[in-house]
């Protein structure tokens, strides 16, 4: 019944931008704090950035600056504004829900592929 779906992920010239979306479903959003991740093939997956239900953000060193995460609570949204893009920013990007009341479940959805070009 959860489902996470990502769009906005494509072809992409290196210092350009891109907005990735992840509808969540309503029975989960408003008690998860959503991420998103990223993984290239051949290598682990990592955390790009997390927002908590109010608003609390994180990022990895390696997108400081270049990201900017943030939700939309009455759609069950969360963005992935990225800018500056690399070739080494080549990834499947996937959205994650931890939906934590008195236990805790992480959700994933599928992925988008962000293809960063020279």
């Amino acid at each position: 019944q959860v489902q996470l779906v990502e769009s906005g992920g494509g072809l992409v010239q290196a210092g350009g931008s891109l907005r990735l979306s992840c509808a969540a479903s309503a029975s989960i959003f408003s008690s998860s704090t959503m991420g998103w991740y990223r993984q290239a093939p051949g290598k682990e997956r990592e955390l790009v950035a997390t927002i908590t239900g109010g608003g609390f953000t994180k990022y990895a060193d390696f997108v400081k600056g270049r990201v900017t995460i943030s939700r939309d609570n009455a759609e069950n949204t969360v963005y992935l504004q990225m800018s500056s893009l690399k070739p080494e920013d080549t990834a499947v990007y996937l959205c994650s829900a931890r939906y934590s009341t008195y236990y805790s479940t992480t959700y994933w959805g599928q992925g988008t592929q962000v293809t960063v070009s020279s």
